[in-house]
């Protein structure tokens, strides 16, 4: 963090990594072990769960001592079809943790998870979060209806489809931009971004077509 702030002084600095209170707990205790003891044994997982936030809140306080401006909490809480546990659960075990989060920084918090996380976004701007990344279009995550409906309280970020980067076609990447923008720019609140990441095996060329064909529509 230190370095990226040394190297590009001029540029905002958002740190992010995937420590959010509940991948942490699964991927500590494994899939199973952790949704089956949401019932069988919930005082233990809420014990892990307080624990991994602990863990993450000095993380992200020490990015921000470093320079770090805007963190985005990746915490995967969902698949294609919906959220791992019910939004009922959620809001008893997961929400107040993320509130934790958010009102131990003194920096903007986003918020990431992969999948189809529609339902918990009522709970996201609960929590504090200043906007949400991810919005996976393959999870039926539409951008359109999502900035209509939560667009005024979430600074929406994501939704170019993955599968466009991992290809050689640029034209289909600019058509992916121009779907994004056409969707959510408007409005204001949204910024294009990858609906994953930037990963290995994704197609170097078609990447930087989409910043550039961006900047290019966006005047920026």
């Amino acid at each position: 963090v230190a370095a990226v702030r040394e190297w590009y002084p001029d540029h905002c600095l958002i740190y992010g990594t995937h420590i959010g209170p509940m991948t942490a707990a699964y991927m500590a205790m494994g899939f199973e072990r952790f949704f089956v003891s949401l019932v069988d044994n919930p005082a233990f997982v809420r014990q892990v769960l307080d624990a991994r936030t602990e863990w993450c809140i000095h993380q992200y306080q020490t990015a921000v001592s470093l320079g770090a401006e805007v963190v985005v909490l990746g915490d995967d809480v969902a698949f294609r079809d919906g959220p791992m546990i019910s939004p009922r659960m959620f809001r008893d075990f997961i929400s107040p943790l993320h509130r934790q989060i958010v009102e131990a920084l003194p920096v903007p918090v986003i918020w990431h998870s992969d999948g189809y996380t529609l339902p918990l976004l009522p709970l996201a701007i609960k929590a504090g979060f200043v906007g949400v990344h991810g919005l996976e279009p393959a999870a039926g995550m539409n951008l359109e209806a999502i900035q209509r409906e939560f667009g005024r309280d979430l600074a929406l970020i994501g939704n170019v489809d993955v599968s466009v980067l991992v290809k050689d076609d640029l034209d289909a990447v600019r058509r992916e931009v121009d779907r994004c923008l056409g969707q959510a720019a408007s409005a204001g609140g949204y910024m294009l971004a990858s609906c994953n990441s930037i990963f290995a095996g994704m197609h170097l060329p078609s990447v930087l077509e989409m910043f550039r064909y961006a900047a290019e529509v966006s005047g920026g």
